[in-house]
């Protein structure tokens, strides 16, 4: 097998600074695009083998992973790891141009403002200890009351201590961005350090599991679901549906779009512009549901 993908994986962790998410999905896409065209060529793969493919290979490659029950939304996401591997392994001008599957941008749903606070609430009153339950507690409202991502909220570490105003918070490509902090928010993440069992130094993590590692953010999405269960909420409310609601309600409320793009942390505007539409369909429900003649 070619040592490409692992080369290109380098690649994306040193020198593009990529999440070891992102890493590990590409270099797995590089190495099932390796060993299909080994098979289909018969052939090793190399460097200049690279350079030779087709956009004819590339569509046997993804009718390949379609058979193996690749949606439009994964199969795009495919083709978009393959470009990038072969413009690193080869000649960038060699790139076979081929059209990715249309893939329909779906519409985040928001959960209302006594939604957010009675989920984060029922989170914190259901764990086991007092400690648990005010790290919960802060988790989930920064989540809604600043807009972190999970990870984002998870990798806090005790140097953003004494709190204040606002929080410095570093997101995807380590880019770092300063969000208010509701007066709120910082009261929450206050209760949970006064009775963390496990400190607040400055080069760790100020969320911590039972053991006291980082919080898990599956740890955190599991009692969300359990909470959504009892309080009769529906499936989209997710930990990650608290931060499309934070970025709904401002927009709803007139927040400027380029604002929200710093809050959120958004490289483009056009993932920001999606809020847009959020914020219509609302419009829309509320005129269904109360015109005479909808």
């Amino acid at each position: 097998m070619s040592d490409h993908p692992r080369l290109y994986a380098d690649h994306l962790a040193r020198d593009r600074r990529r999440s070891v998410h992102t890493v590990r999905a590409y270099e797995a896409t590089a190495t099932r695009l390796c060993g299909f065209l080994s098979q289909h060529w018969g052939d090793a793969i190399d460097r200049a083998a690279l350079g030779k493919v087709t956009a004819a290979d590339l569509r046997a490659f993804l009718a390949m992973r379609r058979t193996e029950g690749l949606g439009n939304a994964s199969a795009a996401r495919e083709l978009s790891a393959v470009r990038g591997f072969l413009a690193f392994a080869a000649d960038e001008g060699a790139t076979p141009r081929l059209k990715g599957p249309r893939v329909k941008k779906g519409v985040p749903r928001p959960v209302s403002p006594d939604e957010a606070v009675a989920l984060a609430e029922d989170v914190a009153e259901d764990a086991a200890e007092p400690w648990i339950g005010a790290r919960d507690l802060a988790v989930l409202l920064l989540l809604y009351g600043a807009g972190l991502r999970v990870a984002e909220a998870l990798g806090l570490t005790g140097a953003v201590l004494p709190l204040g105003a606002t929080l410095s918070v570093t997101g995807k490509r380590d880019k770092t961005r300063i969000v208010p902090l509701l007066p709120q928010v910082r009261e929450a993440i206050e209760a949970y350090v006064r009775l963390s069992p496990y400190g607040t130094a400055r080069d760790a993590p100020i969320f911590r599991g039972v053991k006291g590692g980082p919080l898990s953010p599956r740890l955190v999405r599991r009692a969300v679901q359990q909470a959504r269960v009892r309080l009769g909420l529906p499936d989209r409310t997710t930990p990650h549906a608290l931060r499309h609601s934070f970025a709904t309600h401002l927009l709803g409320r007139g927040a400027d779009l380029r604002a929200l793009q710093e809050l959120l942390g958004h490289a483009s505007l056009s993932s920001t512009q999606v809020y847009t539409q959020v914020d219509a369909a609302h419009l829309m429900d509320v005129y269904r549901n109360a015109h005479p003649r909808a």
